[in-house]
């Protein structure tokens, strides 16, 4: 892989696996810069899945309140993080099964660093909401992620982001230490 994909490329490490999601740069640069610059920070590790409905979306990325060493039950969701919102990137992409897009209030331009992975098709979105990436390997670990309360997607002890990283986080095929000789058992007697 080359070093340009690789930087187009961020890794979600759940609790189930690896998950891989294409950053898509060419449509939403701003908003993927942003993705980059919080995870090399370190900022979305340890954050929880805080609102999951079953059949339509993962939202995480609550970095103020949303963090498992400092998560607040009655704030999470209304936090981002200390930098400033971004301009809404609206694209041609569709929301489909793995499309990563930022959550946002009803102010177009009020997306800052939470975002969320859609379950199934999600078309009434388009146009309407950032995409930024998509999900390429590990769906089957986004699918295992635990859901919310019916309606509003409220989590009771959530999963979290363990670490997320920029490029290709899964561990490359290294050269084997050759396996060791078994002793040779000894020939000498002993009286």
């Amino acid at each position: 892989m080359t070093k340009d994909k690789n930087e187009n490329l961020l890794t979600i490490e759940l609790k189930d696996g690896l998950v891989l999601i294409e950053l898509l740069p060419k449509k939403a640069p701003d908003h993927v810069k942003r993705i980059k610059e919080l995870a090399e920070a370190g900022k979305y590790d340890g954050v929880a899945f805080h609102r999951v409905i079953d059949g339509f979306m993962a939202q995480t990325g609550d970095i103020e309140f949303g963090n498992s060493k400092k998560y607040s039950d009655n704030r999470v969701g209304t936090g981002g993080s200390d930098l400033p919102d971004l301009k809404a990137e609206f694209n041609d992409g569709n929301h489909e099964k793995g499309t990563c897009s930022m959550a946002r209030s009803n102010l177009p331009d009020s997306a800052n660093s939470q975002f969320f992975i859609c379950f199934d098709s999600a078309s009434f979105l388009d146009n309407q909401y950032t995409i930024w990436g998509q999900v390429i390997e590990g769906m089957d670990h986004v699918d295992k992620i635990k859901r919310g309360a019916p309606g509003s997607g409220a989590v009771d002890d959530p999963e979290v982001m363990i670490k997320v990283t920029v490029g290709n986080a899964k561990k490359k095929p290294g050269k084997k230490k050759p396996a060791k000789k078994p002793k040779k058992a000894s020939t000498k007697k002993t009286d």
